[in-house]
């Protein structure tokens, strides 16, 4: 005998599948907390470790500007110890210079000629002086840039302010101080020494003004004049004195 089944077969199907989809859903929500809650835990230890890397990179920076700040420092002793340095070679390579100077000064001057004042600034040297005559002058530049302790001459004046006096012409000089020079460069320096004294020369009567370069004249050729009797004095009187002892 067959069988029929006349319960509400399809009532009780739909409720077990509302129960299975309910309870995926479920299932698949606990997943995405789950996921939700790893993914979480993940950033988190990401989050750590990079602020763990950005400590020790804060740590190293600090370390390194430190290091950085102890190199400027050593450079600055550096440069300070390489300036002293310096200064010591210089003193040491200069230590003979004013001896030499002062021996050259005397060596140099021309008879007609001195000194009132020096002054020294670096490596440049400013004479002050009177002279008989701009040939004086002159003269004096030239034996200035033969010597080997001393180079370039560069005039800066000469006057005639005392009027009759046996030195007229206040000068002044502005000398560049060297070392002594190789052989053979003395013989070039005094060839052009020659062309700079005259053109100092030349160029000091401008500098004079017309009143003083009419009484300058006279009394140049009159020293230069001078000169030769004063002499030729002596010669002759020696002459005479060996005539007179060849006399029997």
């Amino acid at each position: 005998m067959a069988k029929i089944n006349l319960l509400p077969w399809r009532a009780e199907r739909r409720e077990q599948r509302k129960r299975e989809f309910f309870m995926q859903l479920g299932i698949a929500a606990a997943a995405a907390v789950v996921l939700v809650i790893l993914w979480g835990m993940w950033m988190n230890l990401r989050i750590d470790s990079q602020n763990e890397d950005n400590a020790y990179l804060k740590g190293e920076i600090k370390q390194l500007d430190v290091k950085i700040a102890e190199i400027k420092n050593l450079e600055k002793v550096k440069s300070r110890l390489l300036a002293r340095k310096q200064i010591i070679e210089q003193l040491q390579s200069n230590r003979s210079q004013m001896v030499h100077l002062f021996d050259e000064l005397v060596k140099t001057i021309p008879n007609g000629a001195r000194l009132t004042s020096l002054k020294q600034q670096g490596n440049k040297l400013t004479l002050d002086g009177v002279a008989q005559s701009n040939a004086t002058v002159a003269e004096y530049m030239r034996n200035i840039e033969a010597s080997p302790w001393m180079g370039p001459t560069q005039l800066i004046k000469t006057e005639n302010t005392h009027g009759d006096t046996s030195a007229p012409y206040e000068f002044e000089l502005v000398v560049t101080l060297g070392t002594p020079k190789q052989e053979g460069a003395p013989a070039s320096g005094s060839s052009s020494a020659a062309p700079a004294a005259s053109s100092a020369v030349a160029a000091a009567p401008s500098a004079l003004a017309p009143a003083q370069a009419a009484s300058a004249a006279p009394k140049v050729a009159a020293s230069a004049a001078a000169a030769p009797a004063k002499t030729s004095a002596p010669v002759s009187s020696a002459a005479d004195g060996n005539n007179g002892g060849a006399r029997p």
